[in-house]
């Protein structure tokens, strides 16, 4: 069984919170500490500068998926940032975003190539299985 991430429980404990009861008796409930969810609350009011980039960097990498039609991983799209809109970020970052947004490369199946081909050359039987010789270089 997947544990439920804290942000989730977060989000169910302030639905709640008005209905059933005390905060702190809902995030004793959900396993959580009070001051965590009062730090999520705080952080849903003001997002921090960090929080609103990666946010502009989830639309162009959605962006990105959906002009490739989702053929691309995690390196592909960081270069396709890179020269794109000059973005230098890191890899992991990418990774990361693609993982929150349920982004994932289509693994395509390799197709037969039918392209032009050297014609097989096939050699004169000379020797007719004789390979005995009587003298060197005679074969």
């Amino acid at each position: 069984m997947e544990a439920v991430p804290a942000h989730k429980k977060f989000a169910i404990i302030q639905e709640m919170a008005g209905c059933y009861g005390s905060i702190q008796r809902l995030c004793e409930i959900a396993g959580v500490s009070r001051s965590g969810y009062y730090k999520w609350v705080k952080r849903q009011e003001r997002p921090s500068q960090k929080h609103l980039e990666d946010e502009q960097l989830k639309e162009k990498i959605q962006e990105c998926h959906e002009e490739v039609k989702g053929i691309y991983g995690y390196r592909r799209v960081k270069v396709w940032l890179k020269r794109k809109y000059q973005l230098n970020i890191n890899h992991k970052r990418v990774q990361r975003m693609m993982r929150e947004m349920g982004i994932r490369a289509v693994i395509r199946k390799k197709r037969p190539y039918y392209g032009k081909k050297e014609p097989y050359v096939i050699s004169d039987n000379h020797l007719n299985r004789d390979f005995h010789a009587s003298k060197p270089n005679e074969k």
